[in-house]
């Protein structure tokens, strides 16, 4: 089933730091109506793909430099349309029509501010595949291997900047000790877990956790709505080594915590063994 994945690129265009964009995602559901795993992008991918090759037939993103309008979009567009369709459902909520410039689509409101613009996706950007997978309560090895063990079989490899994110629900984290626990084993152990786990150093988007997040752990904090809102204070951010943007309710997304720092695989019991030495980690048991 193909759908949109929303994603962030930087931008080299005075004055506008970020675009977002949405590009072609798919999910896969088994024969039982069950979603097994999603297929999406990856921007920090680079390194292994041929940034001047062409577009491939029918792989485009849209971009807009306003996140607002781009889930609006998201929301009326049909990710099965092409390029040159697929902003039509919006330019009628604006009561425009789409102008296509040098192959670029691209949609103005009545007073000429761009709402958003598709255009072909170059580069190998289809080759990236990020595999995003359900909750996983048991069997973790297994599962995995489900998916991976195919991916193998079709001659997928482990990109240079890749890496593996785990996922746990938040719910227990909200609570005083245990997220002190999180800040200080991630604040203080960083090379000691980045060695443990063989961290990629050509990942991106990795950082340590900011200064003011383990001073503010370290005070008597009466309950977790006071601990709370003094870190959601601090410059927290998606993109460091553990982010707790979810735990903390800054960021909009799944309620979860999420473990950025183990290395890429594509071999489900490698990543299911790294994911049993995290949960010792967080523990306090490793």
């Amino acid at each position: 089933m193909r759908r949109f994945h929303v994603d962030t690129e930087g931008s080299a265009n005075p004055g506008v730091r970020t675009f977002w964009h949405l590009t072609p995602a798919f999910d896969v559901v088994g024969a039982d109506g069950e979603l097994r795993c999603s297929l999406v992008d990856d921007t920090t991918i680079a390194a292994d793909l041929d940034a001047q090759a062409p577009p491939r037939p029918g792989w485009y993103r849209v971009v807009s430099d306003e996140p607002r309008l781009l889930r609006l979009v998201q929301r009326h567009a049909d990710p099965a349309e092409g390029i040159g369709s697929v902003l039509a459902t919006t330019a009628e909520l604006f009561g425009t029509a789409v102008r296509e410039i040098g192959g670029v689509h691209r949609l103005d409101d009545g007073a000429g501010a761009t709402i958003a613009m598709a255009a072909p996706l170059p580069g190998e950007r289809e080759r990236p595949c990020e595999v995003v997978t359900p909750p996983f309560a048991d069997d973790h090895a297994r599962r995995l291997e489900d998916l991976l063990g195919p991916a193998r079989d079709l001659g997928f490899t482990v990109p240079t900047e890749a890496a593996v994110h785990v996922n746990l629900d938040a719910g227990p984290f909200r609570d005083v000790g245990a997220f002190r626990h999180v800040v200080r084993t991630f604040g203080r152990r960083r090379e000691e877990l980045r060695g443990l786990f063989g961290t990629n150093p050509h990942c991106r988007r990795l950082a340590p956790l900011p200064a003011e997040l383990l001073e503010v752990v370290e005070r008597d904090w009466p309950d977790w709505a006071a601990v709370r809102a003094a870190a959601a204070a601090t410059p927290v951010t998606k993109f460091s080594d553990v982010n707790l943007t979810r735990v903390l309710r800054v960021r909009p997304g799944p309620d979860v915590l999420e473990v950025r720092v183990l290395p890429g695989s594509i071999d489900g019991v490698e990543i299911a063994r790294q994911a049993d030495q995290l949960s010792e980690v967080l523990r306090g048991t490793r």
